[in-house]
């Protein structure tokens, strides 16, 4: 079953965007049918509990959060309701020991970079070896309202690919945070990618095949003529690579 037609199953209302359903099937399907803890912040009219009901199947164990009281009436077909907000540390903490180890955890909560960003530096331990912490909506990072611009929740996920590419082994300062192991960004949504071996793999050159011979000489530098020759083109290139929207 697809993501999409999950949704369309659901007997409940849900509001999802029309650019989800692949993500979703891109990010989850491997988790379908397996005995796994699936939570998601944001219950609303509860559609989207049935949905993933239907799209992982009977063995999945399907936790809503919701800081709505009224939320807690889902339990009677099945689901694990927690009421807390997501905003809060101590929340997540009392959570996590009452839940155990998470597999996925979907942050369709109220969207403000503190919301985002609390619940993703609280859980990203608490996710198992090979699980998944997604959150959706990532766009209001570029609207207002949502808190201060400079600590959008995009900036946290640009400050992750930072994280993520200085544990290259040359550096001179080793870095210690390995909690993700990837991100994988799409319209809207991060997945942040949990794989422990992998994260902690020390990062060295190795050859397949060991030459016999010194290494062969590195044409990079000769490059610099190609570009010198090619200024006015180059630079055109460059301004519209950095450009968010190619028109302007």
């Amino acid at each position: 079953m697809t993501a999409l037609e999950a949704y369309h199953a659901s007997p409940q209302p849900s509001q999802k965007h029309t650019t989800y359903f692949d993500i979703y099937d891109q990010i989850f399907s491997k988790y379908q049918n397996k005995k796994i803890t699936f939570v998601e912040v944001g219950v609303q009219l509860g559609g989207s509990l049935f949905m993933w009901q239907k799209y992982f199947g009977d063995k999945a164990r399907i936790i809503g959060i919701d800081l709505n009281p009224d939320a807690k009436k889902w339990e009677k077909d099945g689901f694990e309701i927690y009421i807390g907000s997501q905003s809060d540390p101590n929340f997540w903490k009392e959570f996590v020991s009452k839940v155990g180890p998470i597999d996925i955890l979907l942050d369709d909560g109220g969207h403000t970079y503190i919301q985002q960003i609390i619940t993703t530096e609280t859980l990203l331990e608490k996710i198992s070896d090979g699980g998944v912490l997604v959150v959706e909506d990532t766009h209001t990072s570029y609207m207002e309202g949502y808190g201060d611009r400079n600590y959008s929740f995009i900036n946290y996920v640009k400050a992750w690919i930072e994280i993520i590419n200085t544990r290259f082994g040359a550096f001179n300062k080793k870095q210690e945070d390995v909690r993700v192991w990837s991100l994988e960004v799409f319209e809207s949504i991060v997945a942040f990618k949990i794989n422990k071996k992998a994260s902690k793999l020390e990062s060295k050159p190795v050859w397949n095949i060991k030459p016999k011979k010194d290494k062969p000489k590195d044409y990079w530098k000769a490059d610099q003529t190609q570009i010198k020759k090619n200024q006015e083109n180059i630079k055109s290139i460059i301004s519209k690579a950095f450009s968010i929207y190619k028109d302007s």
